[in-house]
């Protein structure tokens, strides 16, 4: 089973900040292909199984997305429950996150990368032992006035037209994730 996992901080006061890239990436993933998210307490996060529409994955083939309640630096605990629980290779493990070191709007799609910094990302790879699994990071660049700090530019929501350019940046990157 291929795992599409979207970073972001559980709660309606985070919905919306730079920071959920990851969970607005996989909310419009899930909206696009008809699934329904469950609250899964053994893992700690919630899941929603969808069909590939993917000639690469074939149409019987099912991704599960999930996104972690564990809060942004503790995300390895629900992404290893969730690796271990269905026996995934790590070649079929995607985590979707946002990257301030990119410009608004930019995606890149690689594989055993260190976390660059991420604290997320810097839990995963603690906690599965291992940095090789995909990451779709998403740009959100930084706060214009190098003054402002980037662990609270992070927290700050993307403006109305951001968001709006997120999905279009989502809607193209979903097939880099063969969704």
């Amino acid at each position: 089973m291929r795992i599409i996992v979207g970073l972001g901080n559980p709660s309606e006061k985070y919905k919306n900040n730079r920071h959920n890239a990851g969970f607005i990436a996989v909310d419009r993933i899930a909206s696009a292909n008809g699934g329904v998210w469950h609250l899964e307490d053994k893992f700690n996060a919630e899941t929603c199984k969808v069909k590939a529409n993917s000639k690469l994955l074939g149409d019987d083939d099912v991704t599960l997305l999930a996104k972690p309640h564990t809060f942004m630096n503790n995300s390895g605990e629900a992404v290893s429950k969730i690796v271990n629980f269905y026996h995934t290779d790590l070649n079929d493990l995607t985590v979707i996150h946002d990257d301030v070191d990119m410009e608004f709007g930019t995606t890149r799609l690689k594989k055993g990368m260190s976390s660059g910094g991420h604290h997320g990302v810097e839990d995963i790879i603690e906690k599965l032992g291992s940095k090789e699994f995909w990451r779709l990071k998403i740009g959100v660049g930084r706060p214009e006035n190098s003054k402002f700090d980037v662990e609270d530019w992070v927290l700050t929501d993307f403006t109305p037209d951001e968001l709006t350019k997120l999905e279009h940046v989502i809607a193209r990157s979903a097939s880099d994730v063969a969704i």
